[in-house]
């Protein structure tokens, strides 16, 4: 056990946390560590350091880094951009290599598997996470109708989740809390002039 504390120790002098967000590792069939701060490709990595370990400064929501990507891509699926927005500030705060400790990916944060289902090759590439977190949100649109408080609860905790309680927000206060941050965001990008 020490011996692992003294290489955590190792990596993370060695991967400071102005470089990238996290740093990942595994240990291999020898008992070898191995440790990245680049984003990994393959299943054996598992985060050692999260990115969600938080800078001083955040990105404002009149971040404008993104808009082209997001208008093209609410435009191609029918989705508000100002919902877009809205959802990648409170998923990402902006980032496009933010990867939390349960593997949701990039801008969006999508899910490896929701990822997959939106057709998204890169979840890192921004295009590429924004056309599929649009892309899902239409996707939840359809189910629920139009209704933004379950599309929000859907993107949160899961369709699945949504529909166990017979379409109704599930009683998870992440969710709701969720639903509310994301909402105020809503709000503050469709009247600009009051934020």
């Amino acid at each position: 056990m020490m011996f692992k504390i003294i290489l955590l120790s190792i990596a993370i002098s060695l991967f400071p946390c102005i470089g990238h967000p996290a740093v990942y590792g595994f240990v291999d069939e020898n008992g070898t560590y191995h440790f990245t701060n680049m984003i990994p490709v393959g299943k054996k990595f598992r985060i050692i350091i999260s990115d969600r370990i938080k800078s001083i400064a955040t990105k404002s929501i009149n971040n404008t880094d993104y808009d082209n990507m997001i208008a093209v891509h609410a435009a191609n699926h029918g989705i508000d951009p100002q919902l877009i927005k809205a959802v990648m500030k409170a998923e990402s705060n902006f980032n496009p290599r933010a990867l939390s400790h349960k593997g949701a990916q990039g801008l969006m944060q999508l899910m490896p598997d929701t990822a997959r289902l939106m057709k998204v090759e890169n979840p890192f590439d921004p295009d590429d996470n924004i056309k599929g977190g649009a892309r899902y949100l239409k996707y939840l649109d359809d189910i629920f109708g139009g209704n933004i408080e379950l599309i929000l609860a859907g993107y949160n905790a899961g369709p699945g989740r949504v529909i166990e309680n017979k379409m109704n927000v599930p009683p998870y206060e992440e969710t709701k809390t969720y639903i509310q941050r994301v909402k105020s965001y809503y709000n503050k990008l469709k009247k600009p002039h009051d934020s």
